[in-house]
């Protein structure tokens, strides 16, 4: 067992860089006792053998429902990793959990969502005295989450809702949700939570946007595939306004020139994750034709992530833990500047426990780059949402 660089008082956390399947889900799950745990959440690299990980972890968890989902990276007790199997518990005495799978989320139906999220609030009790949320974890590929989280926002209008979509490395090739003791792709987990604890969102980024606009001139909103920018080639026309040749556009290119849309007075990311055909863009959240966008320009992000984990609660407390969801774009970006080593030391401070994502969710918006998580005090006084 690998010693822990944080503590929080009110969940378990156990991990594991074990290579092999049976060992890490030994070693990750040697903390955690199942008897006084309400639900583990798993989270890991697509790299493990998906059949072994659920049989194990539903065998050492004894009934315990486990959840989670494959990931582009993970946020530990020892910061920023890529390999590594993280199990977080949450212990009956502080939460309660309902979970409900939803499928398929293509071709997805924001009726039938509505009518399910809506059927399955409402059959979770309430507990008098605890505060409320919700979880959403959502296969990273669908190319459905903005539908889906402006549905759930809609509907579960007295929760807050906070996520984030799998990942698989930067390979993009399958991401998967555990539920059920069964792994799926086309799926989205939503977890509703009740808890004594007090809690934050959170949600930041570190860019500004700058005077070059972008007006997408012809696009396929359902591939989130853009195909001309400015009536140009889009994978030429944007290479040209960052500086470089299409042949060097890469991730750590996009990561650092970001596109931002506008919406509700706030500028979010709407983040490239590759080229198609040498000519269209494809990009990680809803685009569409007329959409006007602008060229993001970046600040320091160590700077942004320290002050955006620096939230307390009422009285100055500060979080037991943060769970987060940060953007594997914002990872890559780190690590190209050789700043892991100050992320890491932050999230060890601020006692952050999350995944690297290809979306995130918070506000009903559907985002990336971004940083979004939940910060957990100690169970007095009033939530904040």
């Amino acid at each position: 067992m690998r010693d822990e660089d944080i503590s929080p008082a009110h969940v378990r956390v156990g991990a594991s860089t074990q290579t092999d399947t049976r060992a890490a889900v030994r070693e990750a799950t040697a903390c955690i006792d199942p008897r006084d745990t309400c639900f583990v959440l798993a989270l890991m690299p697509q790299s493990f053998d998906r059949e072994v990980m659920a049989q194990e972890l539903t065998r050492h968890m004894d009934g315990v429902p486990v959840f989670g989902c494959t990931t582009a990276g993970q946020i530990t007790a020892h910061g920023y990793e890529t390999g590594a199997l993280q199990l977080i518990a949450f212990p009956r005495e502080h939460f309660r959990c309902a979970s409900l799978l939803i499928e398929p989320l293509k071709p997805i139906s924001i009726t039938e969502i509505a009518a399910q999220a809506t059927r399955h609030a409402v059959r979770f009790q309430r507990t008098a005295g605890w505060n409320r949320l919700a979880l959403i974890l959502s296969d990273g590929l669908s190319k459905q989450e903005d539908l889906l989280i402006s549905t759930l926002e809609t509907v579960l209008d007295d929760l807050p809702v906070f996520g984030g979509s799998a990942g698989d490395g930067l390979s993009f090739g399958e991401t998967l949700i555990l539920h059920n003791g069964q792994f799926r792709s086309n799926v989205a987990l939503l977890m509703l939570l009740e808890t004594d604890l007090q809690f934050q969102g959170i949600g930041f980024d570190h860019f500004l946007p700058t005077d070059t606009q972008l007006v997408i001139t012809d696009a396929d909103p359902e591939e989130r595939l853009v195909k001309e920018i400015n009536g140009a080639p889009a994978a030429q026309e944007y290479a040209r306004l960052v500086g470089c040749g299409v042949a060097d556009l890469s991730p750590q290119i996009f990561a650092e020139n970001p596109i931002l849309v506008r919406y509700n007075q706030n500028y979010y990311v709407r983040a490239i994750s590759s080229v198609k055909d040498g000519q269209a863009l494809s990009f990680l959240a809803a685009i569409d034709d007329g959409v006007v966008l602008t060229l993001g320009k970046g600040t320091e992000i160590i700077k942004t992530l320290e002050a955006g984990l620096g939230v307390s609660g009422p009285g100055g407390l500060t979080p037991d833990f943060i769970l987060g969801f940060d953007c594997v774009l914002r990872k890559l970006e780190i690590e190209q500047k050789q700043l892991g080593g100050e992320a890491s030391a932050l999230f060890r401070a601020h006692k952050v426990l999350g995944f690297n994502t290809y979306g995130e969710q918070h506000c009903g918006v559907h985002m990336n780059q971004t940083f979004v998580g939940v910060a957990f005090f100690d169970p007095a006084g009033r939530a904040l949402g």
